[in-house]
């Protein structure tokens, strides 16, 4: 029972990294600002990036959710930018012109997800 369990833990994590990277590679694709020197990059990008989507993101969110208010929600937009700049500055191969660049990718990451979430 439980073997299950952690067998469809882990499927369902490799999942969400292997969507990670596709979304992060299309989106390298798209915005000029945004490069990936090869698949190990981007693999370890979807990685990180998960990572930091389950620990970092909702602590951030959760200090943050003052400022988020009163900006009726536009605030988060920052915070996912900062937590993509932030993997980007920690995967070799992987980088981001400027801050700016990180919030308009996460937003088209988000995009690209929520796509490729409905496909699967």
């Amino acid at each position: 029972m439980y073997e299950v369990e952690i067998m469809e833990k882990k499927s369902n994590f490799l999942t969400r990294v292997l969507l990670n990277a596709v979304s992060v590679g299309i989106t390298a694709a798209i915005l000029p600002g945004v490069d990936i020197s090869g698949v190990t990059s981007l693999l370890l990008a979807g990685f990180i990036l998960g990572i930091f989507n389950a620990i970092i993101k909702p602590v951030l969110l959760l200090l943050t959710l003052p400022i988020t208010i009163i900006t009726l929600g536009l605030f988060a937009l920052v915070v996912n930018g900062f937590v993509l700049y932030l993997t980007a500055l920690i995967v070799h191969g992987f980088t981001i012109s400027s801050f700016w660049m990180a919030v308009l990718a996460s937003i088209i990451i988000s995009f690209v997800s929520a796509i490729l979430n409905k496909v699967l």
